[in-house]
């Protein structure tokens, strides 16, 4: 269900800070950092290019990947990554060292299939998206790429809700303590001002 793998070729970092941070800025590379697993934090450079592509790619935060560290093959999931607010690229990267059967929890996007097959749209009703991810507990060797949210029967004012949408084996919500919501479809502007005027009866 996940992404395909990935390897990254990395070296580590001998100094740390803001001004060896820019150094390798300028070279082309990005400080980064891998933890976890009950092991020494591992400060290490990659390539921006390289990392800066796999982000654009999407499914970068989803995806279990493999960082040559100098001959040592470490896997790895991205946790977060620092964007330059004004230039787009890559400022920094944690990753998390995980094994197939490490717990993780995900953000895994939504996607929403059959909008032709509902009457609320069809009639105008607009979809109105109130979650795009959904955080849920998985193992790191079986992260789902993405849910699918089916839209078929819905009329306006119906929504999705988590209880509607088939998690993967093995996978299950942060939010434990209610139903939420993922979508409505909504009615459409222009139907409220009608009602408001109450206008041409139905």
């Amino acid at each position: 269900m996940s992404h395909e793998t990935y390897e990254l070729k990395a070296e580590t970092r001998e100094r740390v800070g803001k001004g060896s941070s820019r150094e390798l800025r300028r070279n082309g590379l990005i400080p980064a950092v891998i933890y976890g697993d009950k092991q020494a934090p591992v400060s290490i450079a990659l390539s921006t290019k390289e990392v800066t592509q796999r982000i654009h790619a999407g499914g970068f935060k989803t995806t279990v990947a493999t960082i040559d560290v100098n001959g040592e093959k470490i896997k790895v999931l991205p946790k977060d990554y620092q964007l330059d607010p004004v230039r787009d690229f890559t400022m920094h990267v944690d990753f998390l060292r995980v094994s197939g059967n490490t717990h993780v929890v995900v953000e895994v996007p939504v996607h929403f299939v059959n909008e032709e097959k509902s009457p609320g749209i069809k009639v105008g009703g607009v979809l109105n998206i109130v979650r795009h991810a959904v955080e849920l507990h998985a193992l790191a060797g079986d992260i789902p790429e993405f849910l699918t949210a089916d839209l078929s029967g819905l009329k306006v004012g119906d929504g999705i809700h988590i209880s509607h949408i088939k998690l993967p084996k093995g996978t299950s919500p942060v939010i434990t303590d209610r139903d939420f919501t993922i979508a409505t479809i909504a009615a459409p502007a222009a139907g409220v001002k009608s009602d408001e005027a109450e206008g041409s009866a139905e």
